[in-house]
């Protein structure tokens, strides 16, 4: 195995997850280039801050700092990957001024473009057989006479999620839940009141509590072809106001997974020729059985150390493909795993459904868990001490934001 320098775009919790995956499996410690440090990379030996750049997103900017580094380390083969949807559809879009002097997996623009933009993504996925909730959108023209096709609660989120994250408005939350009309216009109002300016995505209700969701990662090597599918099943959302819809606890194992779901988005993956991670949030619906595909990502998700976690590094896939050549086929995830970022008390006390809670108790129990953001190798007293704060912080806040998505704190 010849040597070479992991390089990650970003600094959020899945940064640290793909540092944790090519240290497990190489020994490496990764270089991180990004807008700013944010505290999942903070007082860890597994991460080195290469480059700070608080103008990464825009376009010179991000080729400027990505060929300066690759000149400072000329002779290292160099592995790139993006954390982030932005950096992804940025690493598209200047493909060829990196590809000399970077290894990297990445679909072209156009495909990350249909993909990422949600409406784009449900117009692929009726293309293709592929169940979603019933969608409407409404504009900044519009949203104060938008007439909704099925009744309330409404589901709220935005289309351009880059766009939507660097927008600022009282009580923002990543997704909202209308009851009614006047929550309905009380929230797009808010909205539209800030820097954000696109669609929204209205979205039927899907009933059931977060046990019914389902997160899949996949990795498509460069031939197009799928080689990772590991499905895992969330037993509970993070509750506060920017984290609703990631994941606080997941399971894997052979009784989530779905061989028809499975198949269905395998043939999706490789019809639309992905290449690189991709990441789908669905839910299934308890009325009918049917999987609703909520979004997919054109990047590993912020809870992909669940893969890792089961025993299917995710760094190796990568390395396996733009490294070092492999050809390989298709590895379905089937192992019994809980992966947690939330405190396993959080997860006893608020995971509704009872059967999840002693599979999590049994796997906890035989030591087949872990935590995205704490591992023995990175256990110096700073951040041991950060971890345990955030983790007594944790219980706080679930406390104080469970079930609301609403338009208040």
């Amino acid at each position: 195995m010849q040597n070479f320098q992991p390089v990650l775009l970003g600094s959020d919790a899945n940064v640290y997850g793909m540092a944790r995956s090519f240290y497990t499996a190489y020994g490496v410690v990764s270089d991180v280039i990004c807008k700013a440090v944010l505290v999942a990379c903070r007082n860890t030996k597994l991460v080195r801050i290469a480059k700070v750049e608080p103008k990464l997103e825009e376009d010179e900017v991000f080729v400027t700092t990505l060929l300066d580094y690759a000149k400072a380390h000329a002779g290292t083969p160099l592995v790139l990957v993006s954390c982030a949807d932005g950096y992804t559809i940025l690493l598209a879009r200047h493909r060829e001024a990196l590809a000399p002097y970077f290894r990297f997996a990445c679909p072209d623009l156009d495909t990350v473009l249909t993909l990422d933009i949600k409406d784009n993504f449900y117009r692929a996925c009726d293309a293709y057989g592929l169940d979603h909730p019933r969608t409407a959108t409404c504009t900044a023209q519009n949203y104060k006479t938008a007439e909704l096709p099925f009744d309330f609660p409404v589901i709220i989120k935005p289309s351009n999620s880059m766009a939507y994250w660097n927008c600022h408005f009282p009580h923002k939350k990543k997704v909202f839940l209308a009851q009614n009309r006047e929550d309905f216009d009380a929230i797009t109002t808010a909205i539209y009141g800030s820097e954000y300016q696109d669609d929204l995505i209205l979205q039927e209700y899907i009933p059931g509590d977060d046990g019914c969701m389902r997160v899949l990662n996949a990795y498509c090597g460069l031939d197009g072809k799928v080689r990772l599918l590991a499905l895992g099943r969330p037993l509970l959302e993070e509750q506060t106001p920017e984290g609703i819809g990631n994941y606080a606890g997941i399971l894997t194992g052979p009784e989530v997974n779905d061989a028809a779901l499975l198949g269905k988005l395998r043939a999706f993956l490789e019809d639309m020729h992905w290449v690189g991670f991709a990441n789908f949030d669905m839910k299934r619906d308890p009325r009918t059985g049917a999987y609703k595909l909520f979004e997919m990502n054109p990047r590993q998700g912020r809870s992909s150390y669940y893969v890792t976690a089961a025993g299917y590094n995710l760094a190796e896939y990568l390395v396996a493909d733009v490294l070092e050549h492999e050809a390989a086929g298709c590895t379905v995830a089937d192992a019994e795993s809980l992966w947690m970022i939330a405190p396993y008390g959080v997860l006893r006390r608020y995971v509704q459904d009872e059967d999840l809670r002693r599979t999590a108790a049994r796997l906890k129990k035989q030591g087949r868990c872990a935590h995205q953001l704490f591992c023995k190798e990175d256990a110096n007293w700073r951040r041991r001490l950060w971890y345990w704060r955030s983790q007594l912080n944790y219980y706080r806040k679930t406390a104080r934001y469970y079930g609301n998505k609403s338009l208040r704190d």
